[in-house]
Parts: structure tokens; sequence; C-alpha cells
């Protein structure tokens, strides 16, 4: 079940990206991990801003979406990751930084993911 799990997950990452890339975004790369955490895409738009993505799956809003998922600890998480990138690719430009969370659930009929997408998530 695990196994299944997680390439549910990898798929979902790899639909995510694609929908950023129709909207612009050029990906970087995924799932990059430290010891402080994961980020799952990293990414660059046009005008040249580095882009931490959390993408975040919900079959069910019963304990709310993925998007009320990201807790202050996991946004901490994701800051101290993505430092650690910047940190190990110190041959990057100086430019600005954002974290986006999209939230991926299925629309009514159950057959087609639906994107909810917040830039500048949090700070």
């Amino acid at each position: 079940m695990f196994s299944n799990r997680r390439h549910f997950g990898e798929a979902i990452e790899r639909k995510t990206a694609r929908y950023l890339q129709h909207h612009g975004l050029r990906l970087i790369t995924r799932n990059y991990s430290c010891r402080a955490g994961e980020i799952d895409l990293i990414m660059q738009d046009a005008a040249d801003t580095l882009v931490f993505v959390e993408v975040r799956f919900r079959q069910q809003h019963a304990f709310g979406s993925g998007l009320e998922s990201i807790t202050p600890a996991k946004q901490q998480r994701l800051k101290r990751t993505a430092a650690h990138y910047l940190q190990r690719h110190s041959e990057l430009p100086p430019r600005p930084c954002r974290f986006d969370v999209v939230g991926v659930s299925r629309d009514s009929s159950g057959k087609r993911l639906t994107f909810d997408w917040i830039a500048n998530a949090f700070y």
C-alpha cells in the first residue's frame, strides 16, 4: 500500500508541475530534501523569482482542505529546507524567493483534478 500511495503522490506532483508550467513557471527540481525537510517542487517564474512549492492533495475535505493543512510548523520546516537549498546552491545569482502552495483535489465528478494555487502563501 505504501508503494501505491507514494506513486500516487509522485503522480500528483508531476501533474501539479505540468499545471504550473502551463501557467509560466519553469521546473528546476522535484523533491529536494535535507535533514530539515522536503520541498515538493522548486520552480522559477517569468520574473526570475525562485518558487518553492508545497503540493497538498486531499481526497476528502472532512478534516479541511490541503491548503489548510500547512501549519506554522510545516511552514518553518519549508523555510529551513529552502534556506538549505539556497546555501547548497550558492552559484545561483541572488533573486527573490517565495513560497507557493497548491491544493489538489478531485472535482465533483471525482474524475478530474482541480488545482487551487496560492502564490506567496506565507513568508
